[in-house]
């Protein structure tokens, strides 16, 4: 790691991104806050971070759809994913997007702080609990990765799952089971 790390938080939860930036800056961290994908882009240009934390949902955006162009201007960049809706299907998404670590929202500092000290090796992730899944969050992983492959379409994800289309949405609007 360089002298001054340097981290941009893009998340667009005004409260958390101050609480983040608060946290971390006693960790030494000189931190910079962008909430929304545009201010992101230019606030990384400008500031020119050695790593950022970027949340997948941005308001109207997706946070995926930054990794690449962050990636592009900044390739020495440790950037860890945050999301309030983890899913294995997402979290390989964004290593093979260039992200290096993702993490579930709640977070705790330690983690946090160990995902942003890690190896900048790409695809390096943290740690992982070696505890089998709840079988509701595995179901609802799995949901989610037909519901990718299927491009978003309800009917046809709950086809392939055989199940009733009015049933697969009650699912989908139920949040994950923490894993």
């Amino acid at each position: 790691m360089t002298d001054i790390n340097k981290l941009l938080i893009i998340e667009d939860d005004l409260a958390f991104a101050s609480v983040l930036a608060r946290r971390l800056t006693r960790h030494g961290f000189e931190c910079q806050q962008a909430h929304d994908a545009t201010q992101g882009l230019l606030l990384a240009r400008q500031f020119q971070p050695s790593h950022i934390l970027l949340d997948m949902k941005l308001a109207e955006d997706n946070g995926l759809t930054l990794i690449e162009p962050l990636r592009l201007h900044l390739p020495k960049v440790l950037m860890v994913l945050l999301t309030g809706y983890a899913s294995i299907a997402t979290a390989v998404e964004a290593i093979r997007m260039g992200a290096d670590n993702y993490l579930a929202k709640p977070v705790d500092t330690q983690t946090l702080l160990n995902a942003l000290n890690s190896s900048q090796d790409k695809g390096q992730m943290a740690p992982v609990d070696e505890q089998p899944l709840n079988p509701k969050r595995l179901e609802w992983e799995h949901i989610q990765q037909v519901l990718i492959a299927n491009k978003g379409n309800v009917s046809a994800t709950a086809r392939l799952l055989g199940m009733h289309r009015r049933t697969l949405q009650r699912k989908l609007l139920k949040k994950p089971v923490s894993i």
